[in-house]
């Protein structure tokens, strides 16, 4: 993955060309654009790519701290830090920018979406790759932290402030601390091909409470065909308040349940 990135990322058009297209893809994925002159003069991710575009070509010249201090420059007028020795890829786009911080190993694909917030970071003090590497159409929800030398498929999306610190196939949600793979149902996507129903993730938890509520109805079915009330206590120890088996010992449980449930 991370090779095939690179080598795209090696054959990229010239850098006038580059910025053309990170203004350009702006209005694919914000309908509050209106402009090319309002998005050159008023978009922080804008301005933090198109800088970082310079800095890295700074930083493959061998010029290391010149464009370490364009990169401080950059991160102190628009909040967004990206090392100098990050790879990116044509058409990124970050939404707002408050707070993004990519790490120096770290490679994106083509038509990668971070939202503010977004760590891209490191897990060891080691030097060598450290940072994660995004497969093309990415989109990474606020706040959320991907961490660590793992890969992030083609078209991946995380959900907000989910925290990845492992490998991501493919066509895949990731939510959740530690973020954990779910399957969407619904695909929608925008013009450009890129999919920005970050917002319709499935509700793993929800779904498992749903479960829970469903056998609750079926445990108390089974009370009423039993003779005994939902509620009712079933024996002379528990007051049926609540559950008599979470305060006895396990062999003195058994004694109230009711055949069958």
């Amino acid at each position: 993955m991370e090779t095939g990135i690179m080598n795209e990322t090696l054959r990229e058009p010239g850098l006038w060309a580059l910025l053309r297209e990170d203004v350009n893809c702006v209005f694919a994925r914000d309908p509050a654009a209106r402009t090319r002159f309002e998005v050159l003069t008023t978009y922080p991710g804008v301005h933090a790519v198109m800088l970082h575009r310079f800095s890295h070509a700074l930083w493959r010249r061998g010029w290391r701290y010149p464009a370490r201090f364009l990169a401080a420059l950059t991160r102190f007028f628009t909040h967004i830090d990206i090392h100098p020795g990050a790879v990116i890829g044509r058409r990124l786009f970050i939404d707002h920018g408050a707070g993004v911080v990519i790490g120096e190993t770290a490679v994106l694909g083509d038509d990668v979406t971070l939202y503010h917030g977004v760590t891209l970071g490191g897990t060891s003090w080691r030097k060598g790759r450290r940072h994660p590497t995004l497969g093309n159409g990415v989109l990474v929800g606020a706040g959320a932290k991907v961490l660590g030398p793992i890969t992030l498929g083609e078209r991946v999306r995380v959900g907000a402030n989910s925290v990845v610190v492992k490998d991501v196939p493919a066509d895949r949600t990731v939510i959740g601390i530690p973020g954990r793979i779910v399957r969407t149902e619904r695909e929608s996507l925008s013009p450009d091909g890129i999919n920005l129903d970050h917002h319709l993730i499935p509700d793993p938890v929800g779904k498992a409470l749903a479960c829970l509520l469903d056998r609750v109805r079926v445990l108390e079915t089974r009370l009423k065909q039993a003779g005994l009330e939902p509620g009712e206590p079933a024996c002379g120890v528990c007051d049926g308040a609540h559950g008599c088996e979470a305060d006895l010992p396990r062999e003195d449980a058994s004694h109230h349940r009711v055949k069958g449930a």
